[in-house]
């Protein structure tokens, strides 16, 4: 028999637990003129671009009272759980910031390679470049980074920064988002009160953002209480990164289709890597190297974390990492549903921006121009309707729809259903939407959900290569250089049915990139296992929500603090 995890659903009830009216009383409650909660990108830009509109609006500033613009971070710092590849479109934060160009980079693109690799030694140049990699224009960054770059401009214009700060629960009264409730401090792993226990707040506010990233709590407790989820359900992949300083500078990005997956679609692996340089003037030579695969993938045995660590042994990609150090490592989910997966971006009080709302191209691998721009557009129609003393945001959804990021999400809006075909019919049938900006073919296909796939059992994790300490690391010496300081003795974030059967707990142990799952040793090869969960090696990728369970934030603060990702 063969199961899918959709079978086996997580104990809890989004809407129920994490949305609902204020319980603290009136004059307990912390006051807000806009609640953003999520310090990346989105939400960064979101407060930049209001408290510009309000330095020229002293009324409307003052009606919003001591903190007219408060920024929800669970990190420690904005940035904190922030891990992308990245090769960033810098359009959009030369539109929030048109007369600064000091924003952390690495260089503008200066050539760039993309390869098929058929097998485990060769790779064969595409030539010309397939149009999605063609990055002329564009930055290579760490958006960790970036992010504490934009969260130092955001406190400069007046937001302040709540770090350690988690978005619990969704406020709502009226029908109206009304604000968040944090999250508490100092719970016992049983969820008793320690001594140095805090309770969480009431946070009301005008205007509420969400920003959370790619998988948002509260984003999802607003999808299904509150009605705003699209037809097509989201999908994600998961990527996994390492940062290498190296001996030799690499000169071009680089991009790679094809092994280590499998190109025959009863795998249903869909995924690439790159290779980006890092150089910058003063500064050892650095670069940045990941592995991608969409969480539809087939295979029980399939990981990420070890896809890379098996690509790195191929001859090309060995030569550019020879004499080099690995010294830095994290892991994100990536949301790749695009068009047609993209939730009603509203509701009376409150938007939804950025990777939370499936902001993301996936063709270009690209989504931080656009979270950037949607917290412009979310600012804007927010200082619009708050002027008129409305908390109707429905003109933001218009706005996001009419902008580039609905153009270029239309564009892409079948891209990635094709490779459930497999890679190279997959290849030919992307390759032709992108040359006719998504007209041929056209229509809507439609996605489904990863948890949904049905899981094989082929032996995969036999060729994995063990770890060797130069080239090749297991995956707990990766959560190390994350600066991961979750508590041991903290509650469980993370909901799973832990009483599955053997082909469910080994895809939730080996898609697990920081081993927070374990088969034990013991278990038997048929039937039912109870999973060992170890919440405290968490980086919060979020892959497990996609893959059949629910990631919820762990205790403000815990989570890895990522500096170069």
């Amino acid at each position: 028999m063969s199961y899918a995890p959709s079978q086996f659903p997580p104990p809890v009830d989004s809407a129920g637990e994490f949305l609902g009216p204020p319980t603290d009383a009136e004059d307990e409650r912390i006051e807000v003129g806009v609640a953003i909660v999520g310090g990346g990108q989105a939400g960064l830009a979101c407060a930049i671009r209001l408290l510009q509109l309000l330095e020229d609006d002293p009324e409307l500033m003052e009606s919003l009272g001591e903190v007219p613009v408060a920024v929800l971070e669970k990190g420690k710092v904005a940035g904190a759980h922030q891990l992308s590849g990245a090769v960033m479109n810098p359009s959009a934060i030369r539109e929030l910031f048109p007369d600064d160009d000091s924003w952390p980079h690495y260089g503008e693109v200066k050539g760039e390679r993309v390869y098929f690799m058929p097998t485990k030694k060769r790779a064969i140049p595409l030539i010309p470049i397939p149009p999605p990699f063609r990055n002329h224009g564009n930055y290579v960054i760490s958006v960790a980074e970036l992010n504490r770059w934009l969260g130092e401009k955001a406190e400069e214009a007046g937001a302040y920064i709540l770090s350690e700060t988690v978005g619990a629960k969704l406020l709502v009264e009226d029908e109206k988002v009304v604000g968040v409730r944090s999250g508490d401090k100092g719970r016992d792993k049983e969820g008793g009160e320690k001594g140095n226990f805090e309770p969480g707040s009431d946070i009301t506010a005008k205007a509420t953002v969400l920003a959370e990233g790619c998988w948002g709590h509260l984003t999802g407790a607003a999808l299904k209480g509150l009605g705003l989820a699209a037809k097509d359900p989201q999908v994600w992949a998961l990527g996994v990164k390492e940062v290498w300083e190296v001996e030799q500078p690499l000169d071009r990005v680089i991009h790679t289709l094809g092994w280590p997956l499998r190109p025959q679609a009863k795998y249903k692996e869909f995924g690439g890597s790159w290779i980006y340089p890092m150089n910058r003037e003063g500064e050892a030579n650095r670069v940045s190297i990941g592995f991608v695969a969409g969480l539809d993938w087939a295979d029980a045995q399939l990981s990420p974390h070890d896809l890379l660590q098996e690509f790195k042994l191929h001859p090309r990609v060995r030569k550019i990492l020879e004499g080099g150090k690995r010294v830095g490592w994290g892991a994100k989910a990536i949301p790749e549903g695009g068009y047609w997966a993209m939730p009603t971006l509203h509701a009376p009080g409150m938007v939804i921006a950025g990777d939370g709302a499936g902001m993301v191209n996936v063709p270009k691998l690209k989504g931080v121009h656009l979270a950037i721009k949607a917290g412009i557009l979310a600012a804007e129609t927010i200082y619009r309707q708050l002027k008129a003393g409305s908390s109707d945001f429905s003109e933001y959804e218009t706005a996001v729809y009419e902008s580039h990021i609905g153009k270029d999400l239309y564009e892409s809006r079948n891209m990635k259903q094709p490779f459930a075909k497999g890679l190279v019919i997959g290849g030919a049938i992307v390759n032709a939407m992108t040359v006719t900006k998504g007209k041929l073919p056209g229509g809507h296909w439609p996605t489904h959900r990863d948890a949904e796939q049905p899981l094989l059992m082929t032996g995969r994790a036999k060729r994995y290569p063990k770890p060797d300490g130069k080239y090749t690391f297991d995956k707990l010496s990766g959560v190390f250089l994350t600066g991961n300081a979750t508590r041991d003795d903290a509650p469980s974030h993370i909901r799973i049915e832990k009483n599955v059967p053997r082909e469910v707990a080994e895809a939730w142990a080996w898609m697990c990139p920081a081993g927070v799952y374990e088969v034990p040793e013991d278990a038997p090869e048929n039937g039912n296992v109870d999973l060992i969960v170890n919440p405290s090696n968490c980086v919060q990728c979020g892959a497990i929500t996609a893959k059949g369970g629910r990631l919820t934030p762990p205790e403000g603060g815990d989570g890895p603090l990522y500096q170069i990702t």
